[in-house]
């Protein structure tokens, strides 16, 4: 309903369908009663658009052809997907003999020329529009099965898939909760242009004379309006933009739900208050006066199961450390991923505002705020080997956000890269760009992954526990390196963490975060040394003497 093409196309296909069901209450006659005194009139009482060549009632034949038209159309949509998604689903999950034989019938299936193979199914059973339309279906299905079968073949090693399996959940309800999910919105959008090659196939038939003589369909009316063109020109109009609106709509309702599908998790329920209402304890500077390059007010994060993160008020500004605290679960990652505008599925900022260099990003669409990414805010993960593609050398991953980013050629890229590798202190930067993220250890990775955060010079870096998958000595080597970074670039850093130790070590101010909600915050030696909550009394007293000595 936000969407205003999805809303303008979504009516439009709404009025059209409501309009043919409705045909006879719109319309008094019947679509085959003719009269030939009246053959080719113009408009009369009771036929607001005349006749055609054989005295029928042109609205009649509008409406009742829209019946059959987009009737033909549902039919070839339900084989398609009976028989692409299914099939998909098994091939993509499974895998083995089965993707091969299907992946070997979907190929041939499609090598055939669709129109040849309609004219030869009208050939051997007949004209009927709703026989052509199911052998139409079965033409289209292989389009939902390469959807479905690539999609699913991408998520079924998933650790999410992998834990229902271990739960004991059946194959097929795995596939069915899981895993078909995740094919929803790419099948939403493949049926809307399905629907719209579907409705133009069949009136192309119509209007050649292959279609059934007796229903009346637009391309049946196209084709009698032809012939009469010198005659009645008028005829043309008719079944034209019937066949020209509801293709259209179509084709605009499958841009608006992809576009609303891509931006989906980052609009807000409310607009973002336009007053700072700071929560008390929060880290938010001296009056709630709001930090330039950063700055958190009343966030919310809500979910279908409810709300995740409560209220949130939280500022980071240039040349600071701010520690984010608390344990697992307390909402420091989603209010992380809202910062960054990437929340899961499901989630979105349903309340509050979020300022990066005193530009609003609540409700900001997915296109702007992807610009904003890499150049103004960037993101360390944390375990670094399962954020790197196995699939290409560290250079290429470094490389290619230069190149597209910035607009750098391939040689100015690389030796950027190199740059870059050299700035996060790893020895050998050749081997190291040359290497599969498989040919590197976790420190080094991690600091792969620092080094593509600032390739773009950014200004606020987050860190989401970049630490944690390291050993000891290796957490202080990358600590050190971040905390260098900071001071030489005059860079604000949102750490993430549930290590207090680490919090002790690198931070200038911590806010503390527990089941959605920031108990405490200042100066992290003050909060340290002295803790007001007792929950924050609660985590220094959890933290072994060796660590906070």
């Amino acid at each position: 309903m936000r969407h205003s093409l999805g809303l303008v196309s979504g009516l439009l296909l709404a009025v059209i369908v409501l309009a043919v069901l409705a045909a006879p209450l719109l319309s008094a006659h019947a679509p085959e009663v003719s009269s030939l005194r009246h053959a080719f009139e113009g408009p009369a009482a009771g036929h607001p658009l005349g006749f055609d060549s054989a005295g029928r009632d042109v609205l009649a034949r509008l409406l009742y052809g829209g019946r059959n038209t987009l009737g033909g159309a549902v039919i070839a949509l339900a084989v398609a997907l009976l028989l692409g998604v299914p099939a998909g689903l098994l091939a993509g999950y499974h895998g083995g003999w089965f993707d091969s034989t299907a992946s070997w019938l979907v190929n041939l299936v499609m090598a055939l020329p669709a129109m040849v193979v309609l004219l030869a199914s009208r050939a051997i059973l007949g004209s009927a529009v709703w026989v052509l339309m199911v052998v139409l279906g079965f033409l289209v299905a292989p389009s939902f099965y390469r959807l479905v079968r690539g999609i699913v073949a991408n998520v079924r090693g998933e650790l999410y898939v992998d834990a229902a399996r271990v739960s004991g959940l059946s194959d097929a309800r795995i596939m069915a909760r899981h895993i078909l999910i995740v094919v929803r919105a790419p099948i939403i959008i493949q049926v809307a242009l399905v629907a719209g090659i579907a409705i133009g196939l069949q009136a192309g038939l119509e209007f050649l004379g292959i279609g059934s003589g007796d229903a009346p369909t637009w391309g049946a009316m196209l084709n009698e309006a032809f012939k009469n063109i010198q005659r009645e020109p008028l005829l043309m109009l008719w079944p034209g933009l019937a066949l020209g609106l509801t293709s259209g709509a179509l084709v605009l309702l499958a841009a608006a739900l992809r576009d609303l599908l891509e931006d989906r998790g980052t609009a807000p329920a409310k607009p973002p208050a336009a007053r700072a209402v700071p929560a008390e304890g929060a880290a938010t500077g001296a009056a709630g006066e709001r930090a330039e390059l950063l700055s958190v007010r009343d966030l919310t994060v809500s979910y279908a199961s409810g709300e995740v993160v409560h209220g949130v008020d939280l500022d980071v500004r240039a040349g600071e450390i701010v520690g984010l605290v608390g344990e697992s679960g307390s909402g420091k990652t989603q209010t992380a991923f809202s910062i960054l505008g990437i929340l899961p599925e499901g989630g979105r900022v349903s309340r509050g505002s979020i300022t990066i260099g005193g530009r609003e990003i609540v409700g900001l669409p997915e296109r702007e705020h992807r610009e904003l990414r890499g150049t103004v805010v960037a993101y360390v993960p944390q375990e670094p080997m399962s954020n790197l593609d196995p699939a290409f050398t560290i250079g290429h991953q470094l490389v290619e956000p230069l190149r597209y980013k910035l607009g750098l050629s391939r040689a100015a890229a690389r030796e950027r890269a190199l740059e870059l590798l050299r700035l996060v202190e790893i020895t050998d930067p050749r081997r190291t760009f040359d290497s599969y993220p498989h040919e590197v250890s976790g420190g080094m990775a991690q600091r792969v992954l620092i080094a593509g955060a600032m390739s773009c010079e950014p200004q606020l870096l987050i860190a989401d526990e970049p630490t944690t998958a390291l050993d000891v000595r290796v957490q202080a080597e990358v600590l050190d390196l971040l905390r260098r970074l900071q001071r030489e670039r005059d860079l604000g850093v949102l750490l993430v963490t549930h290590n207090l130790g680490v919090v002790a070590d690198l931070c200038d101010r911590v806010a503390v975060m527990r089941e959605g909600r920031i108990v405490e915050s200042g100066a992290a030696d003050q909060v340290l040394a002295a803790p007001r909550d007792p929950y924050t009394r609660k985590l220094l007293a959890a933290v072994l003497p060796l660590e906070v000595a």
